[in-house]
């Protein structure tokens, strides 16, 4: 870290190039300030006065400057930029965003780390969020993604369960392998991205050097009401470069917001970050025929058989104005999606449809929607809700806030409809943990990993597991030998290396 990159040198920058010859302190309601350096009192030494507004007006606000930390992906940098559509596919869907070569649409992407609190380090092993906020003229479409194309498990009522063995032992208020590695092993759906987590791409160099995924499968509906699904993703011009073990370390103690860092002086030097648009497509038919469950978030479609069809890229330009204001109060939701993007049957995507615009609700109040960083500029709301906390506009504006209404109110658009489906089955609750758990983990291991990247893997699962108990060990152990018998004697080995060493 230099102490004269462009993040270090924000306020130098900032008083060169701002001049305001009326640049008083004012309190809230904007009235000026005398004295900002004492409070009022009675005498030299006299206690403090009630009736000093000034003091209490300061102090109040910042009583009051904390929201609800976020329950995951709490640490984060963000940027704003565009979208810019570089191939035709209006055959596959109807989205205004990819209605026209060369268009470029306006968005915002957040990156964060999913298990860490809000002042973690960016260089920990761990996924990296990766929500694209793109502002449509038919509306926001959030796509709210990893930098992984899979994830840990596959039925959302597990999420609140798995996050809580992320997070601190409510006993110790430590992080605590035990649990993670409890659950892991009893949840073998996980080992795909486990192995992805604990390889090289477990800690991406940053925010610029990784890929992002939609990870969910979802429906694209063209303008003849035909629907196909797919996956979307994003990959990095960048090239994908990860840290070692031994420099994550480093910098987590010398430079523990390296991530963020490191994008804002990208931009602010003019290295605009690059990703290249895909999707995969996968035809109804193509989907009842596939030999795994297409819609199981801990699996990826080979690309031999659905191949990345290129759609467009996106450029980041320009850095937030304001952290807060833009970075920690940007929210995104799948649930905010827009005509010919639909949802699939994914389990998780359907339980992440409540849970994502509830945790804002509840951290941003029920007008999140009207903050600058989540307003959906390019278009107007029309709709019939008003009140609640922070409503800052003009809260309908004498328009009828109930529908239907004969008193010249906001109308239907017959194009919006969505896609007509059809789906059967018994209603019941469907234990997953068998759907085929080892196949891709295994293709992984044997097609994608060379012998060395093998050796990391293995050394950087038993740094991890070297810290449970015994019978952990060899539940953990027992499971990855289903993936590879290799695997599984590997991890014995170095795990029976950490046991020899010498404790100093």
């Amino acid at each position: 870290m230099s102490l004269k990159d462009r993040a270090s040198s924000q306020l130098v920058d900032y008083s060169k190039h701002v001049k305001d010859e009326n640049n008083i302190l004012t309190m809230s309601n904007g009235a000026p300030i005398f004295n900002k350096n004492a409070v009022l009192t009675v005498g030299l030494r006299g206690p403090l006065l009630m009736q000093d507004v000034v003091y209490m007006d300061e102090m109040a606000h910042f009583d009051r400057e904390r929201i609800p930390e976020r329950v995951v992906h709490a640490k984060g940098a963000g940027a704003h930029g565009y979208f810019e559509t570089t191939n035709d596919i209006s055959k596959y869907c109807k989205a205004a965003i990819f209605n026209q070569i060369g268009k470029r649409t306006p968005l915002f992407i957040r990156f964060s780390s999913v298990g860490g609190e809000r002042g973690s380090a960016d260089t920990v092993r761990d996924p990296r969020g990766f929500a694209i906020k793109f502002y449509t003229e038919e509306g926001n479409w959030d796509l709210v993604g990893n930098n992984t194309p899979i994830f840990f498990i596959r039925d959302p009522f597990l999420f609140p369960n798995f996050i809580h063995t992320q997070k601190r032992n409510p006993v110790t208020h430590l992080k605590d392998p035990e649990m993670v590695w409890d659950f892991w092993s009893l949840r073998p759906e996980s080992l795909h991205q486990v192995m992805f987590l604990f390889s090289d791409r477990g800690i991406p160099d940053g925010f610029r050097h990784m890929n992002g995924y939609g990870s969910h499968t979802f429906k694209l509906v063209n303008k003849e009401g035909k629907a196909v699904y797919c996956k979307f993703h994003a990959k990095t011009s960048q090239g994908i470069k990860n840290l070692s073990v031994e420099e994550a370390q480093q910098l987590a103690s010398e430079d523990p917001d390296y991530g963020l860092r490191d994008l804002y002086n990208s931009i602010e030097n003019g290295q605009f970050p690059q990703w290249d648009f895909f999707v995969q497509i996968m035809s109804f038919e193509e989907a009842v025929n596939f030999k795994w469950n297409p819609f199981d978030l801990t699996k990826i479609w080979p690309h031999k058989e659905f191949p990345l069809i290129p759609v467009g890229r996106i450029v980041l330009n320009r850095n937030p104005k304001n952290y807060f204001a833009e970075v920690e109060q940007a929210a995104f939701a799948p649930s905010r999606i827009v005509p010919g993007i639909e949802f699939s049957p994914d389990k998780m995507l359907q339980g992440r449809l409540f849970s994502y615009p509830d945790t804002q609700f509840h951290r941003l109040g029920p007008n999140f929607m009207k903050l600058p960083i989540n307003c959906p500029f390019r278009t107007r709301v029309r709709n019939t809700q008003i009140d609640g906390w922070h409503c800052s506009d003009e809260n309908r504006n004498g328009a009828p806030v109930y529908h239907p209404t004969s008193f010249n109110g906001p109308t239907e658009l017959a194009t919006a409809q969505e896609s007509i489906w059809s789906t059967t089955g018994e209603v019941n609750r469907y234990n997953t943990k068998d759907d085929s758990n080892y196949d891709q983990p295994a293709s992984f291991w044997e097609k994608v990993l060379d012998e060395e990247h093998r050796k990391r893997l293995t050394r950087n699962i038993a740094a991890s597991l070297g810290q449970t108990s015994l019978k952990t060990q060899e539940r953990v152990i027992q499971e990855f030998s289903k993936v590879n018998e290799e695997l599984g004697k590997m991890i014995q080995k170095e795990l029976c290396a950490i046991k020899e060493r010498p404790h100093l």
